[in-house]
């Protein structure tokens, strides 16, 4: 690139992060989830509405927009692997277990069964691989997102609550296997031409790669941090993390395995017990949130074009489709760990928002050629509607008065109290 080109291409950068920050930021005072701003952000800025960077788009090389694309949504991915460890607690292994089981396994199950039932070509990408675009509206329907309600349940103050840990429990068991899932789901893209046996290696190597990032690299990056040669973690923590992040991606592409599936997974390496990898975390967290992530998030918002991919009756029926699927199982799930109807309803509609995993998912669907441009807006706008729909509901039940979790006997005890 000349020195105009890297110029115009900051300009465009300057643009689409001032309009992502000032969106969320918006939308943090009006406490909505910041995320929904940040797309609007892009959205704001690009075909959809006023496409202000027109001028600028023979400057603009697409290798350039999508490092900064993909280096955000690595980045989002490993810190949210970060945040998921030390969740799960002996006393809500149960719960988390029946919502986790019945909530995610149920959606995803049925959502597949009835993908098999109609012929789906006008969702297929460029791939046109059926089994890999069952996978993922299997996935769409039954996946929580842990960004967006975690970022939820901090604005509402109730992070540090027994209903906040079991939604984040919950949505950690999901991701994880959904994760794997999408990654499965990618390889068979990928390999609309290759042999069979071929694809069979690269999904038995993403397992393969999704066990060991569970059991084996965790306990290798830990000896690896206390070795007194690592000159990484010695002079600079915060390297020794992203170092980290890029070992498993780069060893992730090696493998031909899912790269959002190794960031993912890197998150499970961070030694949380060192103070310093904890403050250092916290440095990649503010790097990442201050830039990175809202460029991935506004440039998923500019990708969209409503003008040209936006289906009202297809986003009416997945929506409806999705959302009934999601919610009844949980309450179902939520019902048989005990708890009261209206906690199940708190349960079954925080889980039901989609947010950032929601749109990872439409953002590597259609990336890999597995879903076309309007079943991407699709997924995006079903994250959207969803992860605002939890917000304002979890805002509202507060605002009664009413707790968001109770046993059903707790309920038994108290109208028995009152009937005496």
């Amino acid at each position: 690139m000349s020195e105009h080109s890297v110029g115009q291409l900051i300009l465009f950068i300057l643009v689409i992060l001032a309009s992502a920050h000032l969106f969320g930021s918006l939308f943090s005072r009006l406490r909505q989830p910041r995320v929904i701003g940040e797309i609007l952000g892009g959205l704001l800025v690009g075909p959809s509405l006023l496409n202000l960077s027109a001028g600028t788009q023979a400057a603009l090389t697409k290798p350039a927009l999508d490092v900064l694309y993909w280096i955000g949504l690595l980045m989002l991915m490993f810190l949210s692997g970060a945040e998921t460890q030390g969740l799960f607690h002996r006393e809500e292994r149960k719960p988390v277990a029946w919502i986790g089981i019945v909530g995610t396994g149920l959606p995803f199950i049925i959502a597949l069964l009835l993908s098999m039932r109609f012929k789906l070509t006008g969702l297929l990408g460029s791939a046109q691989n059926r089994t890999a675009l069952i996978l993922v509206i299997g996935i769409g329907t039954a996946v929580t997102s842990i960004p967006v309600i975690s970022r939820i349940f901090h604005d509402l103050r109730i992070l540090h609550t027994r209903f906040a840990k079991l939604i984040l429990g919950v949505a950690v068991m999901e991701d994880v296997v959904l994760w794997a899932v999408l990654a499965v789901a990618t390889a068979l893209a990928e390999s609309k031409a290759l042999p069979t046996h071929v694809i069979a290696q690269r999904i038995a190597l993403t397992l393969l790669y999704f066990v060991a990032g569970l059991v084996l690299f965790p306990r290798l990056a830990r000896r690896l941090h206390a070795a007194k040669w690592n000159v990484f973690a010695r002079h600079s923590m915060t390297a020794y993390l992203i170092i980290l992040l890029f070992a498993y991606v780069g060893l992730a592409a090696a493998m031909n395995v899912s790269l959002v599936l190794a960031a993912f997974l890197a998150g499970f390496a961070v030694p949380h017990e060192s103070l310093a990898a904890r403050q250092s975390l916290g440095e990649v967290k503010g790097v990442a949130f201050g830039c990175f992530v809202p460029v991935y998030f506004a440039l998923v918002g500019y990708k969209l074009d409503l003008g040209k991919t936006f289906d009202l009756r297809m986003v009416t029926l997945f929506l409806v489709a999705a959302c009934a699927i999601k919610l009844l199982s949980v309450l179902a799930g939520a019902k048989l760990a005990g708890f009261s109807i209206p906690s199940c309803m708190n349960l079954a509609v925080a889980t039901n928002a989609r947010g950032g995993p929601g749109i990872v998912l439409a953002s590597v669907a259609f990336e890999a050629g597995i879903i076309n441009a309007a079943f991407y807006t699709t997924l995006i706008l079903l994250a959207v509607i969803t992860s605002q729909a939890a917000g304002a509901w979890l805002e509202h039940v507060l605002r009664s008065g009413k707790p968001l979790l109770t046993e059903e006997s707790q309920d038994v005890a108290v109208a028995e109290a009152l009937a005496a």
